[in-house]
């Protein structure tokens, strides 16, 4: 019986979902074939309790997809909270990277698994209420130029799907990213009070 999905988990049900979460993306972004017997091993749950989450492969990879979705969009708000708006866009710059290396690595999974248009309805709402979060936050501080809109913080991003997610990509994304938080700064209110 498949769980409502207002229900909460147990404590315990959540850290296996959690786990198998976990396992699955670092399993599926090695191989989008990766069996469903080893990602549940590898996370220390059996057959049943697998099966329980994920009925089956599309379930399991479009719910790795949504998991890290939200903890990316989740960490905006939490980045804001102890840092200052301009800290926090280019740590939240970071983790997207991350998130879009990781993502690259899982493309050949979410193919098989489903259709592009579930993925992005999945991802855009969370991501662009993230960046929406950042910018006002930035733009509220005199941090960046005012008027940048999501849309333009993806498209200067863009640069990241460019990056092979099997290299040394770090460095790269770090030079990319800096570049684009310069240009976020330029002509920003506040610019000639930071020293």
């Amino acid at each position: 019986m498949q769980q409502k999905k207002d229900t909460p988990l147990r404590s315990d049900a959540q850290r296996n979902r959690e786990r198998i979460l976990e396992v699955a993306l670092a399993e599926l972004t090695c191989s989008a074939d990766a069996p469903l017997s080893a990602i549940a091993k590898k996370a220390g749950v059996g057959q049943g309790t697998f099966y329980r989450h994920f009925p089956n492969r599309e379930a399991l990879v479009l719910e790795v997809y949504r998991y890290e979705v939200q903890q990316l969009a989740e960490t905006a708000a939490q980045l804001l909270e102890t840092r200052a708006p301009d800290r926090a866009l280019r740590e939240w710059m970071d983790r997207f990277a991350q998130y879009s290396m990781a993502k690259a690595g899982l493309a050949d999974a979410l193919g098989k698994a489903t259709a592009r248009g579930t993925l992005a309805a999945l991802g855009h709402g969370p991501v662009t209420a993230a960046i929406t979060l950042l910018l006002d936050a930035n733009e509220e501080a005199g941090t960046i130029r005012p008027g940048v809109t999501p849309d333009d913080f993806v498209l200067a991003i863009a640069g990241l799907w460019q990056i092979d997610p099997h290299s040394d990509w770090q460095p790269r994304a770090g030079r990319l990213l800096d570049l684009v938080m310069d240009g976020l700064r330029a002509g920003a209110p506040g610019a000639g009070a930071r020293g």
